[in-house]
């Protein structure tokens, strides 16, 4: 199995994709608005990418945290609110908060499993700062560090509910980045006392089972590489301070704050200490690369895919959708 998780281009597979992707054996997969038409459609695809890995665990990912980073989209499925909704009732009654956000990821959690997609790229970790970028902004839980970790863990619980297994990012925070990853480098100066608020949600919440990390330097960890592709920082900062033992995988290594080959990209962060790198754009020519470069997934990271994925085989999901829903919104109107 290759240590890397690829996108698709389409609605159905391409013959050429078939041929390849049965050769190469990602991790897995994940799952983009040009993939997602329909229920019929997507359960058709997620079944053949199981019958093509001949694993019925295998990890089909999406990126729907709700508001406008969202995949599947209406009319064919509900819209879901962004962090920032949780966020503002936070202010007026943090208990009510927190259910809201428990029934909201439960419910997201529902739509996705009903289509077989069984990991989803949230909860966002990161702590919102004034005066940044917008490409965190409503997305986040807020600005203090507690708040961002109570709704974070309970989208966690949620979702897992409905088995569905969570992806913590950007870590180890993107909260303080100037400039937007997808298109720049970031780089943040803040000294390492400053970044411990930025820590902090991803240390209370460092039983997670996935993690995803970001494309930012870190000044005082790391003047010269990003934290995906920087095993000072992976190693002393992700693993040791956080103390995240889950299984790691990088951002989408397409993004223009990486430099160089997509094969070099993903090799770099393999090295670094990523058990997985993210490739998402189905461009056959760099997967093709890619696959060609790097070598079978680590048995530490074939041990942490297994204990995350344990969790879907394990849920028992219960919920109802209308009520979830429902409990939401009269939550979110007392804000």
């Amino acid at each position: 199995m290759k240590p890397v998780i690829f996108g698709l281009s389409g609605a159905t597979l391409t013959s050429d994709e078939r041929a390849f992707f049965r050769e190469a054996d990602p991790l897995g997969y994940i799952l983009f608005k040009r993939n997602c038409v329909d229920r019929a459609q997507m359960q058709a695809l997620t079944s053949e990418l199981r019958a093509l890995s001949g694993r019925d665990d295998l990890p089909i990912l999406i990126d729907q945290e709700g508001g406008r980073v969202s995949r599947m989209v209406p009319p064919e499925w509900p819209a879901f609110p962004a962090g920032q909704a949780f966020d503002r009732l936070y202010d007026v009654a943090p208990i009510s908060a927190i259910e809201a956000a428990r029934a909201n990821a439960e419910a997201l959690g529902m739509m996705l499993a009903e289509v077989g997609v069984n990991v989803n790229c949230a909860p966002l970790l990161d702590v919102r700062q004034p005066d940044v970028t917008a490409a965190i902004g409503d997305r986040a839980f807020g600005g203090e560090p507690m708040r961002v970790s109570a709704l974070g863990r309970a989208m966690l619980d949620g979702m897992r509910r409905a088995g569905v297994v969570g992806i913590v990012k950007h870590m180890p925070g993107h909260g303080r980045a100037l400039v937007d990853s997808h298109y720049e480098l970031p780089r943040v100066s803040a000294g390492a006392e400053e970044l411990e608020s930025d820590l902090e949600p991803f240390v209370r919440l460092n039983d997670a089972l996935m993690a995803m990390t970001a494309h930012v330097v870190f000044e005082a960890w790391d003047a010269e590489r990003p934290a995906t592709i920087s095993s000072t920082l992976i190693s002393q900062v992700i693993r040791g301070r956080i103390g995240f033992d889950g299984l790691l995988m990088s951002d989408d290594i397409d993004m223009k704050a990486l430099s160089g080959t997509a094969d070099e990209k993903a090799a770099a962060a393999l090295a670094a200490g990523c058990d997985v790198v993210l490739d998402c754009w189905a461009r056959m020519d760099e997967m093709v690369e890619i696959a060609g470069r790097i070598g079978e997934a680590t048995p530490a990271c074939l041990a942490r895919l297994e204990r995350a994925m344990a969790t879907v085989a394990d849920a028992s999901p219960g919920g109802d959708f209308d009520a979830l829903i429902a409990k939401r919104d009269e939550l979110l109107a007392l804000a």
